[in-house]
């Protein structure tokens, strides 16, 4: 056990001893002005095979960090936030539900659609009001589950990056911001593996969240989906490699039984962003990966009625 940051992670029990009955509004806001869109499993891995990096990760008073069996969970005893990992076994998927226990506000990063009555049932067991479902790109190993979620949560938007090409309530521009509660989500455009690859920061820069832009000790492939070895480089150095090295790294997948790493420890040991460029891009165009079992479905059914986005002063 060990003491890290403040707002990086919390137990679900926070959440049912002090979510609110009743919620606030919530609106995305891109640079500072909220913006209206309309309406719109498994278990994580057994931590026995995983690394406990809580020794390298910042050190702050009220928040206390453990990794018991059945995956990591936290409690945060004064800001109030919280943090639950889920796991989809046949792509290697993390999901991630956030929340402020204040207000019960909750955003779902990366839901997948065979998981998502998983992750409803966990939403109506802490009270939680979700508001929004994001996608941190479109992904092609699995269908997103945000469209299922949006018929059966009242009030539910969907976000993606405005790059991805696909359709969502609220499309996300490099900067906009998702809050919940006293919380927010800070939008940065990771474009490489994909067009429209974002990677959503916590507001205090403790919590990543890098989709397939940067895993734990390694990265999203290139050679499909508008990837480009070259962008991916510059989006983990210029937008990932910048934050805090205790930042905390929340992939969207792990093939490993790993569930986080940290900025500092990805840009001394990922075995290839530590390359330069040129070594990176030749990584990179001769992985020889089989294309996604997926990649077809996900084409298909990613686009989903979409309610234009208006900026509200």
């Amino acid at each position: 056990m060990c003491v890290v940051r403040p707002a990086a992670l919390a137990l679900a029990s926070a959440l049912r001893q002090r979510a609110a009955a009743s919620v606030s509004g919530l609106a995305a806001t891109r640079g500072g002005r909220p913006l209206s869109g309309g309406d719109g499993g498994g278990s994580p891995p057994s931590p026995a095979g995983c690394r406990s990096l809580c020794s390298r990760m910042a050190l702050r008073e009220g928040l206390v960090f453990r990794q018991p069996s059945g995956g990591p969970s936290s409690r945060l005893k004064d800001t109030g936030s919280a943090r639950q990992p889920l796991y989809e076994s046949s792509s290697s998927t993390y999901t991630y539900l956030l929340a402020d226990s204040n207000s019960a506000e909750a955003v779902i990063i990366d839901p997948v659609l065979e998981t998502v009555e998983r992750d409803l049932m966990l939403v109506n067991q802490l009270g939680l009001t979700l508001k929004i479902a994001v996608n941190t790109h479109c992904h092609a190993d699995h269908i997103t589950g945000s469209g299922r979620l949006k018929r059966q949560v009242s009030g539910l938007r969907s976000a993606i990056s405005r790059l991805s090409g696909a359709s969502a309530d609220l499309l996300l521009d490099d900067g906009d911001s998702i809050p919940f509660g006293r919380h927010v989500l800070t939008v940065r455009e990771t474009p490489g593996h994909t067009d429209g690859c974002v990677t959503l920061v916590l507001g205090d820069q403790s919590l990543a969240f890098t989709g397939d832009a940067l895993l734990i000790r390694g990265c999203g492939r290139t050679d499909f989906q508008q990837g480009c070895a070259n962008r991916l480089y510059d989006s983990v150095h210029q937008k990932i490699f910048t934050l805090p090295d205790q930042c905390l790294v929340y992939p969207a997948h792990d093939y490993k039984g790993q569930t986080v790493s940290t900025v500092g420890e990805e840009r001394r040991f990922n075995p290839r962003l530590t390359r330069s460029r040129e070594e990176f891009i030749d990584i990179m165009n001769n992985l020889n990966l089989e294309k996604p079992a997926k990649i077809a479905l996900t084409a298909a059914v990613l686009p989903i009625p979409r309610v234009p986005v208006t900026i509200v002063n």
